[in-house]
């Protein structure tokens, strides 16, 4: 009797064995993500909002990356490229089928590492990755400070790159590059790695040139993540800030186009809707520290409305006990080299540097 039953136990042990391996068999990430982007299939990744990117490492001096360019109406995109630490330039990716385009590698070492950024912003589609030829290597996320940037055209990085097409010429959006905004310099500067939530035109509680009736405003798109009406696919936030920049208001305070009818800035709707928005935040990152700006946009009489604005905002949490205290930057006055007087790349690096000893010195307090 004992000698039939062995078999069987050896049987079991085995079976028990193969299953416990297969259980604890973990595959090694090779993408890592960062931002607003929606997941996909395949490891197919859509990068949704500005300065969203997919990292990669891999062997040897061969690399293709396939790009395709996704929005309701067929149009280009464009994405930034970091390759081993260094910014490689701009990619511009046509409108149509998925296409492949080759990496140029001057360095030539056994090891590199690729980072793809959406260089424009969600409200000009999205940018589908949809992999890459190279040799993948196991990617370790790094333990990094994270900042989240709200805000409008400025912290998009609007206008700010013209090398390649003059302003006035082209697309809205060919001067785009949320690399190189102040946000993301500032982060890299920081050793921190952030998202934006940023769309050009919006404020607080009316935009560059709606008084909220046809158009939404930040409030009311921050929570989705395309940053639109779309609340069929909410944002995750897994993505939590230690410190979160609100730079809004340059909209609400602008006269519009001049032709629309644009009522006199209302203060107290400003304000009632950024302590609305305040809680928002608070409510998907209750740790996190929040850094209000003025813009560098906005000067004279309505940067002082400005300030006055967002200090009574500030003063309205000076009891809140579950929250670190809220702080208030004001920009040195600035005129923007980049299109629309937006801040050109220079103008996004002096904003960089006024914001890094003010950052860090919050960043190293947590």
């Amino acid at each position: 009797m004992i000698s039939n039953k062995i078999p069987f136990k050896i049987l079991f042990f085995f079976f028990f064995s193969l299953c416990s391996a297969q259980k604890t068999e973990i595959k090694k990430p090779v993408y890592s993500y960062l931002g607003r982007v929606e997941l996909l299939e395949n490891n197919k990744v859509l990068l949704i909002g500005s300065a969203s990117s997919v990292t990669f490492n891999f062997k040897g001096n061969s690399c293709d990356i396939s790009l395709q360019s996704v929005d309701s109406i067929a149009h280009h995109n464009y994405v930034s490229l970091e390759l081993d630490g260094e910014y490689i330039g701009r990619l511009k990716v046509e409108k149509g089928a998925m296409q492949s385009f080759p990496i140029v590698i001057t360095k030539k070492k056994n090891a590199h590492c690729l980072t793809i950024y959406k260089a424009t912003e969600a409200s000009s589609g999205g940018v589908l990755f949809g992999g890459t030829t190279a040799k993948l290597t196991e990617i370790n996320p790094e333990n990094k400070k994270k900042i989240e940037f709200i805000g409008d055209s400025i912290t998009c990085g609007y206008g700010n790159d013209t090398a390649a097409i003059p302003c006035g010429t082209g697309e809205w959006y060919d001067q785009h590059n949320a690399y190189l905004s102040y946000g993301s310099v500032l982060s890299r500067a920081l050793n921190a790695v952030c998202v934006l939530s940023s769309v050009s035109g919006f404020g607080m509680y009316r935009n560059w040139n709606d008084e909220h009736k046809e158009e939404s405003n930040m409030p009311d798109v921050y929570e989705n993540l395309y940053l639109n009406n779309d609340n069929s696919k909410p944002y995750d936030f897994a993505f939590q800030p230690d410190l979160v920049s609100i730079c809004l208001g340059t909209n609400d305070l602008s006269d519009g186009d001049g032709e629309k009818e644009r009522l006199p800035f209302n203060e107290e709707k400003f304000i009632s809707n950024y302590i609305a928005f305040i809680k928002t935040v608070y409510k998907h990152a209750p740790n996190t520290r929040i850094v209000l700006l003025n813009s560098p946009m906005v000067s004279g009489d309505k940067n002082v409305t400005l300030l006055r604005c967002l200090k009574k905002v500030i003063q309205a949490f000076e009891n809140d006990t579950q929250h670190k205290t809220i702080a208030l930057f004001e920009f040195k006055p600035m005129k923007g080299n980049g299109c629309g007087s937006h801040p050109d790349i220079a103008d996004d690096k002096i904003m960089a540097e006024q914001l890094t000893p003010f950052f860090k010195k919050i960043l190293d307090e947590k």
